[in-house]
């Protein structure tokens, strides 16, 4: 593995988010001395928060998978994620609806998915359930330490006796096409193909690799932290001040000072802190302006489609809806083709209601309720751009809550006291590329060795973490990013 060359004992850390404070944690685990510089008031990037009153909205992710790689990062500065974290697990994590009027729980426990799935589909798709779930672990054995936890210096590190084994379970063959070997019923293939759409590629044409992140979501177990995700970032950011780490917030970062191929300072306004070597967590597009350089592709990058996400704080709410719903229309096929071919708004739009105050009432007024509605939609090079989307935002809002009336929540529109509206033109003045905050697709191009490394080439000492470089986009795949990065300067990691 190359890692950073000469000297490496100050490191800054540009960026507060998830990326950057895991990368934050392992290099003080190492003995490095950390600088975070984040331009918010508040840590957390895309996992930020808006606060109205006593409404407390996550503004980013809502599915916390794999805490473990939350637990390696406090355990690198001798500490405990039970001592920052009341992690809550789901049960069921989903609750899954159909245009057709029929519901699905979605379990991560085996028997009572099976069950579940037994009463909604049948018993040949509850035995094919089972099966699945045993070809879901396998494929997350095969990946997770050799593709996914691993910095990659070559396509040549992919070589190894797990690629025989990803191969021979059919990892390189389509998602779609793999999952209907195991279920028959075409809403249950939802349930496991979903997730693809995140990663920005539709199920059919999505490698089978990629069912390891519905081994995630629906082996491994969904959480949600007390105190909403947000108190993830909180935690991890007072994990690493305590650890002695030097945080600093409403601190933009201006430019990069260079020399001899190494960066050596990072300027800030009205001063320049110097280093050893940098961590750079923004969009690609927004580090490659600071490095002043941008790396060689054969194909321009493929960005994901983007989303529109109601936040809404209530008077009410609706029995049918758990912590985390997901509302399919009958469309699917032609959904993706509308997002990711078409550079169309869901016609029939299939939802994400994430609804935290199911399992933590504290984090809105007593009485009141936090919804949280995502809307998959194209991204701005595909589909309308930032400026198109400050006219069709109200009409779309309105779509989407008369969707919602239609499909069961009732007196949605009347009912909220509090909202916000959060566009691709919001995530473009951001800084995310294509007004996308799932930056990078992970077309079979963009995967692996092939995604945007974490090194740049004529930067000796500049190291790339956050979803639009390896591993990828998520949660989980964010903070390994972090851990990845730091094992580029401190060689602490395969």
């Amino acid at each position: 593995m190359k890692t950073v060359a000469g000297p490496t004992s100050h490191v800054v850390v540009v960026g507060a988010g998830l990326a950057g404070l895991s990368a934050a944690l392992h290099l003080l685990g190492a003995g490095r001395r950390v600088t975070v510089l984040e331009r918010d008031p508040l840590p957390g990037g895309r996992a930020g928060l808006l606060r109205h009153g006593d409404y407390h909205h996550d503004t980013g992710p809502t599915v916390l998978t794999m805490p473990e790689l939350l637990e390696e990062g406090f355990a690198a500065v001798g500490q405990h994620l039970s001592d920052h974290l009341d992690l809550v697990p789901l049960h069921p994590a989903y609750h899954a609806r159909f245009a057709d009027g029929s519901t699905l729980p979605v379990h991560t426990d085996a028997t009572a998915m099976e069950e579940a799935v037994r009463d909604f589909a049948g018993p040949d798709d509850a035995l094919g359930y089972r099966r699945l779930r045993t070809w879901l672990t396998r494929l997350y054995r095969a990946q997770m330490r050799r593709f996914i936890d691993s910095n990659f210096d070559s396509p040549l590190g992919l070589l190894t006796p797990d690629l025989a084994r990803l191969a021979a379970l059919g990892g390189f063959g389509r998602l779609d096409t793999r999952i209907g070997h195991f279920l028959r019923d075409e809403r249950l293939r939802r349930v496991f193909t979903f997730q693809s759409l995140y990663a920005g590629v539709a199920p059919a044409r999505a490698l089978a690799a990629y069912a390891v992140i519905a081994y995630m979501d629906t082996v491994a177990g969904v959480y949600f932290p007390r105190g909403g995700m947000h108190a993830v970032p909180r935690a991890m950011a007072a994990a690493a001040t305590a650890a002695g780490a030097e945080l600093r917030f409403s601190t933009p970062v201006l430019s990069l000072e260079r020399g001899a191929g190494r960066v050596t300072a990072v300027h800030v306004p009205d001063e320049r802190i110097a280093c050893d070597a940098v961590v750079l967590t923004p969009d690609l597009p927004v580090t490659y302006d600071l490095l002043g350089a941008r790396p060689r592709r054969a194909v321009p990058l493929r960005f994901a489609p983007s989303a529109v996400v109601l936040h809404a704080g209530t008077d009410r709410t609706w029995d049918h809806l758990g912590h985390h719903t997901l509302d399919f229309g009958h469309s699917w096929a032609a959904t993706f083709d509308e997002l990711t071919r078409h550079g169309r708004l869901m016609s029939d739009p299939s939802l994400l209601i994430t609804r935290p105050t199911a399992t933590d009432p504290a984090l809105a007024p007593p009485g009141k309720h936090l919804h949280y509605i995502l809307a998959p939609c194209p991204n701005t090079a595909l589909g309308p751009g930032p400026a198109a989307w400050h006219d069709l935002a109200p009409r779309y809002r309105d779509s989407l809550l008369a969707v919602l009336e239609q499909r069961g929540m009732t007196g949605i529109a009347d009912s909220i006291e509090h909202e916000t509206l959060v566009t691709p033109a919001t995530w473009h003045t951001r800084g995310h590329a294509a007004g996308t905050p799932f930056s990078a697709a992970h077309t079979f191009a963009q995967t692996g060795p092939f995604r945007p490394r974490n090194l740049v080439r004529g930067t000796t000492n500049a190291v790339l973490a956050g979803c639009g470089t390896t591993p990828g986009v998520g949660v989980p795949t964010v903070l390994l990013s972090g851990k990845l990065a730091a094992a580029r300067i401190t060689g602490g990691h395969r």
